[in-house]
């Protein structure tokens, strides 16, 4: 018996979803997919579809439904989506992924999305063979900070930051994708693990009543130690166990200021209240850091086109 793989349940290229016609699928996860589309004046945009692979299936080409494994949870994540998009649709800020429109149809909930060409801070950093230089990462973080505090004014939380997640655009400059709203509401209501290992703060394996922009916070610190490390920092769940984490001001000497060290190193923090409390205060202390000049600086730049160079 042939196993299923996700793309048996991708949409079929050319199916029309209003006036938006599917070109191409761009990813494919455990919660939604994601397609490059045109709309009715044939401007390229993308689309992302609610789709819980555990607990859906495609029924036809383009009908979603239930599996019955768990129908609530099914629409319960469908809800959240929903709501997220309603949520990113009055968000306009460059740092932050626009949703110009969502709708509802067969039987589940899509946006569309201003399509962008870049790539991914993971792509980014898997294409280098030694950290991130650390003045390309402050400046990163700096102004993708920016848009998280625009999320965090509206009361509401990523909780899915990860290099993954980071897209750098043509020009350099950052965009953070994939809100975690919808994995986050699965999780609740099926107590299944929705998070990425690494990245997700303790408080969104255990006590969620916690959760705040510390939260975010945390996986900021972890995305910059990826870049340190060009791998996943250990999970914060096993941290908890035992906490063999190496510290950002060990694992860098040498390599980062030990100014910034000691800022990824704070915002990993396992305690919640022990890291910066705002978006705000984490972006004062970065900004104060004086940047030696990296002298592959042009390297970088060249790095960064190679990288970003469109498909």
């Amino acid at each position: 018996m042939k196993l299923a793989n996700k793309f048996d349940f991708a949409l079929p290229v050319g199916t029309v979803l209003h006036d938006y016609t599917i070109t191409r699928v761009l990813s494919l996860g455990g919660f939604s997919f994601v397609y490059l589309a045109q709309d009715a004046q044939k401007n390229t945009i993308a689309i992302k579809e609610y789709m819980p692979v555990t607990l859906a299936e495609r029924d036809g080409d383009t009908h979603i439904r239930s599996n019955g494994k768990n129908e609530a949870a099914y629409k319960h994540g469908m809800k959240c989506f929903f709501e997220e998009g309603l949520a990113l649709a009055n968000i306009e800020h460059k740092n932050i992924v626009r949703v110009k429109n969502f709708f509802r149809a067969n039987n589940t909930v899509y946006m569309v999305m201003k399509y962008e060409r870049g790539k991914s801070l993971q792509d980014y950093i898997m294409a280098l063979s030694q950290p991130v230089p650390e003045g390309f990462l402050i400046r990163m973080f700096v102004e993708l900070l920016n848009g998280l505090r625009e999320v965090h004014t509206r009361k509401l939380l990523h909780l899915d930051i990860k290099p993954a997640n980071i897209y750098i655009r043509l020009d350099g400059s950052p965009m953070l994708l994939d809100f975690g709203s919808a994995r986050q509401a699965l999780s609740e209501v099926t107590l299944a693990p929705t998070y990425t290992p690494g990245f997700a703060p303790p408080e969104q394996y255990m006590d969620r009543k916690h959760l705040g922009p510390w939260s975010d916070i945390y996986s900021i610190g972890a995305s910059m130690y990826a870049c340190l490390q060009r791998a996943s920092p250990v999970a914060a769940n096993l941290r908890l166990k035992e906490d063999t984490l190496v510290p950002a001001v060990v694992l860098g000497k040498q390599i980062y200021s030990e100014k910034l060290l000691a800022i990824i190193d704070t915002c990993m923090q396992i305690d919640y209240m022990l890291r910066p409390q705002s978006v705000f205060s984490l972006q004062k202390k970065m900004i104060g850091i004086r940047v030696v000049e990296d002298p592959r600086g042009s390297l970088v730049d060249k790095i960064i086109k190679v990288l970003t160079k469109p498909l």
